[in-house]
């Protein structure tokens, strides 16, 4: 998701008769800090995955891939892709969880996750049952402490207003024992990477984006890297909030990074 939040009875008290249901879907109030990137996302919904096949050549399916495969979620688990987009990484855990499981998918654009209640209609499969899709807060997530077996969050931590919030959050729903997988783009050291990624988006990402009227929306997209965290601070970041364990691995040549965090 270049991107930016269980079962049914999860939902905290203070939503109230702010809940409703849409189509499987639960949402939640959002914080409005997060208010103007609520709209951006919802705003780029519509080219959302087309944006980053070209940007990846569709390597992301493999870094997806590979998130959900070190979040450990096996079958029968419950789990949550926080920051969830269209939805693609709650599709592979899913899979993984199988039909005994349940995933659910938070985030903060409601146009975001109506794409990927579409995606879940015209994908259908048996396994697919067991996900649903909730429009919430990354900051304020409405579950129970230890609820969830994985969490998974695909490009979307980069995009959190309080990111040690954000963690201690992911840490307090998570089991212990259980990992968190958080893939975005990584914040390179190196010149070379560095200046590949500024080179994409200048000449690949934003004129796409612009061929659908969306220019100014992914010129976000550099300064949200720039002003993201490095493997090592993100590892930090984790062990602050109390995880027991963190690791930052770089993928696709280090155009893209994922923390591995052990509660």
């Amino acid at each position: 998701a270049i991107p930016v939040t269980a079962g049914p009875t999860a939902a905290s008290g203070h939503a109230g008769d702010r809940r409703r249901r849409r189509r499987g879907s639960v949402a939640v109030r959002c914080s409005s800090a997060a208010d103007e990137r609520q709209a951006l996302f919802s705003r780029i919904a519509p080219v959302y995955d087309h944006v980053h096949d070209v940007l990846s050549l569709g390597q992301h399916r493999t870094w997806k891939r590979i998130c959900v495969s070190w979040s450990m979620a096996k079958r029968g688990d419950r789990v949550l892709d926080l920051c969830c987009g269209s939805g693609d990484l709650a599709f592979l855990l899913s899979q993984k969880v199988g039909l005994d499981g349940e995933v659910v998918g938070v985030d903060f654009s409601g146009q975001q996750l109506q794409t990927a209640a579409s995606r879940q209609d015209q994908r259908w499969k048996a396994c697919y049952k067991n996900i649903k899709w909730i429009e919430g807060d990354a900051l304020d997530l409405p579950f129970t402490d230890h609820y969830f077996d994985a969490v998974t969050v695909g490009y979307g931590l980069r995009n959190v207003v309080d990111k040690p919030k954000a963690m201690q959050e992911i840490l307090r729903v998570l089991k212990p024992g259980s990992r968190a997988s958080v893939l975005d783009f990584n914040k390179s050291s190196s010149f070379f990477t560095a200046s590949l990624q500024s080179w994409a988006i200048d000449n690949v990402v934003v004129p796409l984006a612009s061929s659908y009227g969306l220019t100014e929306e992914y010129k976000y997209l550099k300064s949200s890297i720039s002003q993201y965290l490095t493997g090592e601070e993100l590892e930090k970041l984790a062990t602050e909030a109390g995880f027991s364990s963190a690791k930052h691995y770089e993928l696709g040549g280090g155009l893209m990074g994922n923390l591995v965090a052990t509660r």
